[in-house]
């Protein structure tokens, strides 16, 4: 009975630890320069299962989703892939400070400076 009583104790501290957000979990606002242009976008991101998901919102029904998503302590990766005329598959590394994010992308060659700021 007190090994029963023990898991169960055990189970309701770390189950509300598994439910809390992470810290990218959110609403952001993303801007990038490149070669290719200005990208501006309103990106949801969440983390689930280990993985991060979400979405770019370009405007104009344009989703991009977050590929391959991973989160590491304060480092973030995915891939957003933009199809068109040229497809064009973008590798996004990025460190993560409070409401700040700011990262890489890496592109047919060249890579771009980019950041997101937590959506007021």
């Amino acid at each position: 009975m007190i090994k029963k009583a023990v898991a169960i104790l055990a189970i309701g501290m770390t189950a509300p630890l598994a439910w809390a957000d992470s810290a990218v979990d959110g609403d952001w606002d993303f801007a990038m320069s490149s070669p290719f242009g200005e990208v501006n976008a309103r990106v949801n991101m969440k983390v689930e299962d280990g993985k991060l998901i979400g979405g770019f919102d370009l405007g104009e029904g344009r989703v991009l989703e977050i590929e391959e998503g991973m989160v590491e302590g304060d480092k973030l990766s995915f891939s957003i892939t933009r199809k068109g005329m040229m497809t064009m598959t973008y590798k996004m590394s990025a460190s993560v400070d409070g409401d700040s994010v700011s990262g890489t992308a890496a592109a047919m060659g060249t890579t771009a400076p980019w950041a997101m700021t937590r959506s007021k």
